[in-house]
Formats: C-alpha cells, sequence, structure tokens
C-alpha cells in the first residue's frame, strides 16, 4: 500500500477551553453519561453537549485530525477503544512486546532481581515512596510485559537489551502528561521510536522501517498529521507487528510479575 492508496479519515473538532470542559462534564452527568474527572471525554458526549449548545459550538474554534482505523485485514484501532477514557492500566504505563525471552529474563532485563520477582496481586500497584509494579505473561512467541505508572522497557537501553541475540522488542508507552511512543528494536538496534500523535516524528537506524504498518492503519506516515486516536493506533502497531492482541482479560491477576523496591519515579 503506497501513500496514493488510501485518504485519511480526517475529522473536524472544535477547540474549547477549561471553563466549556468543565461545562461539558456536569453537563453530562446530568444526563446520565459516565464521565471521569480526568482524561478524554468521549466525541460522542461532546457532539451532543454542543448539539445541545449551539451557542457555545458557534464560538469554538476548529480544527482537523486524523482518525487511525485499518484500511486491511488485521489489528485495528478499533480493538483498542477500551484503551480511551478510563483505561483500566491509568494514564501512564508501558506495555512491552519481546521475542526470544521468557518472563523471567524479560523482568531481569527490566531491572528485577531474582529476590523481587513474585506473583503480583491486585493489591499491588506502583506508589510514590513504593516499588515499581510489572507483571508478565506469555503469549504465542512473545512474553509481554506492562509496567503500572513506568517506561523501563520504553528505554532505549532496554529494548537493545532486551532484543539482543536476534531477539525482537516493541514497546508502547503512554503517557498522559507528557509525550507517547512506539519504540521497535531488533537484534540490539534501535530501529525506530514513534510519536503516535505525531508520526512523522520518527527517528531511529530505520525510522521508516514500520511505513507499512501505518498505512494499513489509515496513516500517511509523510503527512504531518496529528492522530486523534494515539494510543488505539500505537497499540494496534504493536500487535501488527507481533501478531499479538492485548484485551482486558490479559490484566487479570494473580500473575508473574515483580516489584521493584525503590524503582518508582
Amino acid at each position: 500500500m503506497s501513500d496514493a492508496d488510501f485518504t485519511p479519515l480526517r475529522v473536524t473538532y472544535r477547540t474549547h477551553g477549561l471553563d466549556t470542559s468543565r461545562r461539558i462534564r456536569t453537563w453530562a452527568k446530568a444526563k446520565g453519561y459516565s464521565v471521569s474527572e480526568r482524561g478524554r471525554v468521549a466525541p460522542e458526549i461532546i457532539d451532543a453537549f454542543f448539539a445541545a449548545h449551539p451557542e457555545v459550538y458557534e464560538q469554538a474554534n476548529k480544527f482537523e485530525m486524523v482518525h487511525a482505523t485499518a484500511r486491511t485485514p488485521g489489528a485495528s484501532p478499533e480493538d483498542y477503544e477500551w484503551q480511551e477514557e478510563g483505561s483500566p492500566l491509568g494514564d501512564i504505563y508501558t506495555i512491552a512486546f519481546v521475542r526470544g525471552l521468557d518472563e523471567h529474563e524479560v523482568l531481569r532485563g527490566l531491572g528485577a532481581t531474582d529476590e523481587d520477582i513474585r506473583l503480583i496481586g491486585d493489591g499491588d500497584y506502583s506508589q510514590p515512596g513504593g516499588p515499581e509494579v510489572i507483571t508478565v505473561r506469555r503469549i504465542g512467541d512473545w512474553t509481554v510485559a506492562i509496567e503500572d505508572c513506568g517506561w523501563r522497557g520504553a528505554q532505549r537501553e532496554a529494548l537493545g537489551a532486551l532484543s539482543r541475540n536476534g531477539g525482537e522488542a516493541v514497546a508502547v508507552q503512554r503517557h498522559d502528561h507528557a509525550q507517547h511512543h512506539v519504540t521497535y528494536a531488533v537484534d540490539g538496534r534501535l530501529i525506530t521510536d514513534i510519536n503516535p500523535a505525531f508520526p512523522i516524528d520518527r527517528q531511529g537506524a530505520d525510522p521508516d522501517r514500520l511505513n507499512r504498518h501505518l498505512r494499513e492503519l489509515g496513516i500517511d506516515p509523510a503527512a504531518g498529521d496529528h492522530i486523534d486516536n494515539p494510543i488505539p493506533a500505537a497499540l494496534a502497531l504493536a500487535s501488527r507487528i507481533t501478531g499479538v492482541m492485548i484485551s482486558p482479560q490479559h490484566l487479570r491477576r494473580p500473575i508473574l510479575g515483580a516489584a521493584i523496591p525503590g524503582a518508582y519515579f
């Protein structure tokens, strides 16, 4: 698929200030919608608010974004809509997919000692002044590590180490207060690091290696577009690379993991 084979799905939004955001949440709660106190409000709720308040809509500034969606068979951002508002993983986490290492090897590669490795239960979470919690599970040929409020697996040095000796590693880092990342390494070498919100922002030894997958998700890698669903797009991209789909059932505990003392930052 070339850049000329598709037209990105462009969607129009209206900007609104903090006061309007508060009005939307207050109105939505009064109308029986489920909304969180923080994070993104679902587009259909915003549309409903503006439909009920056309005068506010007319005062808002208009801007355009691209909505990633599958253009070929395979993982789609729609498969990861559960990662939008009210994400069960929170607004900061890293999911690393590693081929070539087992669960214990991945945990050690992320800085855990044998003493840190244990069964992780529902009450184990990273917290200030406490340990950083990482869980691991085997899915097909890949070991998947999920970091609660951490980004060890997204660091270039860690991915390089996890992918050495013919291995492969992909990390999706969500950070709602900084920049999201999709990072890909093969055989100890960083291939590409992509900002899924602005995919033209890519770097690495071969930054265009994953362009085919981006196109398959309706993203033009040569355009400076802003993606309106970057985390679902990032996770779908990782799934297309690895063949592994993550669902809420993979978050169930107890499961093997590590609580690394003093590692929370």
